[in-house]
């Protein structure tokens, strides 16, 4: 039987034989994500899970023919034990209670009734009224309690999901100004904070038809290329009611008829400098277009049905407008959160970069510039990854959990293409002359930090598909309750977070070449920092409620979050 997202059930407590109220999040490929009454988020297998009405019928049973031919004699009276509750469960109770027959109470107003998880039978127990008034009294005084405190709770979410609001709501504002500010105060070969930018008053600076076209071309080439049936189709991750979607993996064909175009166009003598000319109206046109999308994507949002909804989902329209209300919404069979990510602004940002390198090869007094065309490389490099690796993106958590709204939005087409390309902008304008060396140090740099990233993705990704792989069997790893596993050695032994940290030794030394003389080439790595160590911060709070005494166990192990020895 299958269970959808929200759905009120009973759940086996990991490691035991209790049962308790929950709730599903998230269905899984062996089962279900579920957060128990107490707030403990844990993985549940398929058959320990039940629906409500199911467990009640059952439970009540097998109480009624347990109590049928028993003697009512004091002598036989069994006293009732309280259900223990998930959140004071110890390692060294979970085990006694696990090992014991465990007993679940039922209480009526005049009777209790125990049942057992062994097979030995139980007796009900009858009170005298003078008890029973009293346990009815306790009873409703526990209700008043109840009605409070769910009152109080309501109160404060609600407080809090209206901070929220604002917060995002602010953020939504701030980003286009912070894009637009870094644009304007690195223009040319002034890149400086501590002039306030010269904004443009005319409204031909910020868009025109040239710049429209292109950008719109520019999208509908990638989505054509995106439906060409070329590559492998494979399963998406399970989604609400176990269903799955499927993609297909071409993104490295588009990588390719991308670079194969724009090849031609400078063959033919397409003007390279187009993008660099009418920067400012390409940027205001992606962002137009971000927020329009965004609002197309929550309309329809609306009308989804609840198994589509993202987790974090919460009928507020400033926060699913920013973060996404949809999960996954298509059009046909083109998932438009998984094309985001990786086409128009991952390949555009490589496209962008060589217009700048041949324009400069182009122009006799900007040639050589050495620095330009190896950061132009890696960051050439860093995209072609992404794309090989294209199904490992199907088990990050802006697929499985995050919605599709304008944070996404915004990040896939104006912040990726329109600042990760600052460092190449600024070497255009301002060629760098470093001897050799230091460009090989520099580049030996960047190298070991995609090593890094690559060698620990690959690592975890071929772990996830099989542990017990053979190739696998010298890593050491800590069992969870769940019935996943947590490496502790390897590439995740270094620290919790090895993709992070190769994330930024490659943006720092993208950044190096830029000298010291100027702040704002430093944004790309000083960005990556915040987000990475945010999200360290929010992977870890989560395993922590998700895996319990085993991620206590990780971390005892694995000291360092995110570089060795000094975080």
């Amino acid at each position: 039987m299958s269970h959808t997202v929200g759905e009120k059930v009973y759940a086996k407590w990991p490691g035991s034989n209790l049962w308790f109220p929950a709730k599903i999040l998230e269905p899984m490929e062996y089962g279900y994500e579920v957060e128990f009454h107490d707030g403990t988020v844990d993985s549940v297998k398929l058959r320990n899970v039940k629906a409500t009405a199911t467990f009640r019928s059952k439970t009540r049973s097998r109480s009624r023919s347990r109590g049928r031919g028993r003697s009512k004699s004091p002598a036989r009276t069994t006293k009732a034990k309280p259900s223990p509750s998930p959140t004071r469960r110890s390692r060294s109770t979970s085990r006694s209670r696990t090992a014991n027959s465990k007993k679940a109470v039922t209480t009526t107003k005049t009777t209790t009734t125990i049942v057992s998880s062994s097979n030995t039978g139980t007796t009900p127990q009858r009170h005298s009224a003078r008890i029973a008034a009293i346990q009815q009294e306790a009873e409703e005084h526990k209700k008043l309690i109840y009605v409070s405190t769910k009152t109080t709770t309501k109160e404060s979410d609600a407080d809090v999901l209206t901070h929220g609001s604002v917060i995002l709501f602010l953020t939504a504002v701030f980003l286009p100004v912070l894009v637009y500010g870094l644009n304007l105060m690195c223009k040319g070969k002034r890149c400086t904070l501590r002039a306030f930018p010269d904004c443009p008053n005319k409204l031909c600076d910020y868009f025109n038809l040239n710049s429209a076209l292109a950008f719109f071309g520019w999208y509908a080439f990638q989505v054509v290329l995106a439906l060409i049936p070329a590559g492998r189709v494979v399963d998406g991750q399970p989604l609400k009611g176990g269903r799955r979607l499927k993609y297909r993996l071409n993104g490295l064909f588009a990588l390719i008829v991308s670079l194969v175009a724009f090849g031609v166009g400078v063959y033919l003598k397409y003007p390279v400098n187009f993008v660099r000319q009418n920067w400012i109206q390409l940027m205001s046109t992606a962002l137009v277009f971000s927020f329009v999308q965004s609002v197309y994507l929550y309309l329809r949002a609306r009308k989804a049905t609840p198994g589509a909804l993202a987790p974090k989902a919460t009928g507020n329209v400033v926060s699913d407008f920013f973060l996404g209300r949809e999960l996954n919404p298509c059009i046909g069979s083109l998932d438009l959160k998984f094309f985001n990510e990786l086409r128009p602004g991952l390949i555009g940002w490589v496209i962008i970069n060589l217009c700048l390198l041949v324009e400069a090869y182009q122009t006799k007094d900007m040639w050589p510039n050495y620095p330009l065309a190896m950061v132009t490389f890696f960051q050439f490099l860093y995209v072609a990854d992404s794309l090989v690796f294209e199904e490992a993106i199907l088990t990050t958590t802006d697929i499985t959990r995050e919605g599709f709204g304008f944070m996404l939005c915004f990040g896939d087409l104006v912040l990726v293409p329109f600042t990760y390309t600052l460092v190449t902008r600024f070497l255009f304008f301002n060629p760098q002359q470093w001897p050799v060396g230091t460009l090989v140090a520099i580049g030996f740099l960047a190298l070991l930090g995609f090593l890094i990233f690559r060698g620990s993705n690959s690592q975890k990704n071929q772990f996830r598909r099989n542990p017990y792989d053979p190739a696998l069997a010298h890593l050491e790893s800590i069992p969870t309750s769940s019935g996943r596993r947590l490496l502790v050695s390897g590439w995740w032994g270094l620290c919790r977070h090895p993709n992070y940290l190769g994330d930024l030794l490659m943006a720092l030394a993208w950044s190096l070449p830029c000298g010291f003389a100027h702040g704002l080439p430093y944004y790309y790595p000083i960005w990556m920092l915040v987000q990475l160590v945010h999200r360290q911060y929010e992977d870890d709070q989560w395993c922590r409620k998700k895996y319990r005494a085993a991620w206590d166990r990780y971390c005892e192990r694995v000291k360092y979050r995110l570089v060795p020895y000094l975080y």
